[in-house]
């Protein structure tokens, strides 16, 4: 009997081991048997061309992935296979203009399961449910009137921000300071925390949170995505109490309904007089923090980095906000009327993004089969989309290397060329609170230095954001006190 026994037990073994792997096998093989695909290569089952893709960001070079498969299948469009999942790069105006306009339609948003898994609440309703929930409750934040009243709030933030950490220092490190600066704005508007220590209490967690997001969704004691989702479980009890404790003022009268976004979640209800509950609420005040901070922290970072570089900008946009400082009274702060003043350093911080976009790209998902340009796109397949695909194309911008902010003169860009916020109703709707805090962030910086980097030829590392690897040190030349006043 015991030889039959082991027998039995090998056998389990090797059906439990073969199984799924013919079945991996088999679903690698079966996503090339649709008819008439875009070129391209699905790589090794599972991982793909995984470690292609993510390695080019990690040199610093994300753009060399989509144009050495341009160049290679002589195709704007091509197949591939990344994070785990068959998808379709899309390259250009055209493909850029197909995706923005047909969202909700052939495509929707999609996250990788690292995300579903960190955000829990994520999976019980569609994308398309949970983005038509935001875009209803976004608006009254981000729209003209109310975005006027948090350019008093956010230079009041830079002030203090500037003069605690960058003040009577000789040097800094910019990227970890621009996070601070843009975590604090998002902190104070979207939950009225003020507090530095309760902020400096979220911020190495949200760190490992955003790292964990873009991580292989491996749940192992030490690897980035098991930091994620212990960052995020921790996040996420103290907004509960956080939460709580403003649904109990708004009950007693001691907090205004429109005191911030999360008194607004708090009373919003759809059709049916449904509210959110406390844990949606809780996941989606966690997304827009990391989205209301890390890429305008990306952005303010390579800002100083480009005027440290580039003198003769530095000069004109110094020019243009001494302007704008010199006509404020003492104590008065900068209004709206100021930001629109703003022109030339607008031009600068699009050039500064067009070169090096905080975005990379995204992912939709086919919701059904299609053709695009002669190709099939089946149900289900991922689709990328690239920001570097147009911007560094000479066909829409000659010398894409050349940094250049008379290309946002005029009428600017054609349409669905320069995509640092996406496009169509998946446009970034934080857009404009961007553009405040970037251009608050920047008058603060240059009406009180002058930098020069302390590494000439630092790397540059995308993972997804781009992050100079040393995190740009600067020395810092503070101007007199006569040409600031």
């Amino acid at each position: 009997m015991e030889p039959l026994f082991l027998s039995l037990l090998l056998a389990l073994f090797v059906s439990s081991v073969t199984i799924p792997l013919f079945l991996i096998f088999y679903n690698h093989r079966s996503q090339n048997s649709h008819p008439n695909l875009p070129p391209g290569k699905l790589g090794l089952p599972l991982v793909g061309e995984s470690f292609e893709f993510l390695a080019t960001g990690w040199k610093g070079h994300p753009e060399k992935f989509i144009f050495d498969r341009i160049a290679k299948y002589s195709s704007h469009v091509f197949k591939t296979n990344i994070l785990g999942q068959p998808a379709v790069v899309f390259c250009g105006v055209a493909c850029n203009k197909f995706l923005f306009s047909n969202e909700n339609k052939l495509v929707v948003s999609w996250w990788p399961d690292s995300v579903n898994k960190i955000f829990p609440s994520s999976l019980q309703t569609s994308s398309i449910e949970e983005a038509k929930k935001m875009r209803k409750l976004l608006p009254q934040f981000l729209k003209p009137d109310a975005l006027q009243g948090y350019i008093g709030i956010m230079d009041t933030i830079a002030q203090r921000h500037f003069a605690s950490e960058w003040e009577h220092k000789e040097q800094v490190l910019v990227f970890p300071l621009a996070k601070n600066f843009t975590f604090r704005l998002a902190c104070r508007l979207f939950l009225s925390i003020e507090d530095p220590s309760h902020v400096a209490k979220f911020s190495d967690p949200f760190n490992l949170l955003a790292a964990g997001i873009i991580s292989i969704p491996v749940d192992l004691p030490g690897t980035p995505f098991n930091r994620g989702i212990k960052a995020a479980n921790f996040i996420r009890t103290e907004l509960l109490a956080i939460i709580r404790q403003r649904k109990k003022d708004l009950a007693e009268g001691k907090a205004p309904p429109t005191q911030d976004i999360l008194s607004h979640m708090l009373l919003t209800c759809d059709e049916n007089g449904k509210c959110m509950n406390e844990l949606d609420i809780a996941d989606k005040i966690i997304g827009l923090l990391i989205g209301g901070h890390d890429t305008a922290s990306a952005a303010c970072t390579f800002i100083v980095k480009y005027l440290a570089e580039l003198p003769h900008i530095y000069e004109e946009v110094y020019k243009e906000q001494m302007e704008i400082a010199k006509s404020k009274t003492p104590g008065e702060f900068l209004n709206w009327d100021d930001i629109q003043k703003m022109k030339y350093s607008w031009k600068v911080a699009c050039e500064v993004m067009r070169i090096s976009p905080p975005l990379q790209g995204a992912f939709r998902e086919a919701l059904n089969d299609f053709i695009f340009n002669g190709f099939t796109i089946p149900k289900g397949w991922k689709l990328y989309w690239s920001t570097n695909s147009t911007h560094r194309d000479p066909a829409y911008f000659p010398e894409p290397e050349k940094f250049d902010p008379r290309r946002f003169e005029g009428n600017g860009p054609a349409p669905y060329t320069f995509v640092p916020f996406g496009g169509g109703p998946r446009m970034c709707p934080g857009k404009e609170y961007a553009r405040l805090e970037i251009l608050v962030f920047m008058h603060n910086l240059v009406k009180r230095f002058k930098f020069e980097k302390l590494i000439q030829d630092e790397k540059i590392v995308v993972n997804p954001l781009p992050i100079p690897d040393k995190g740009l040190p600067v020395r810092l030349h503070p101007h007199k006190a006569s040409a600031m006043s």
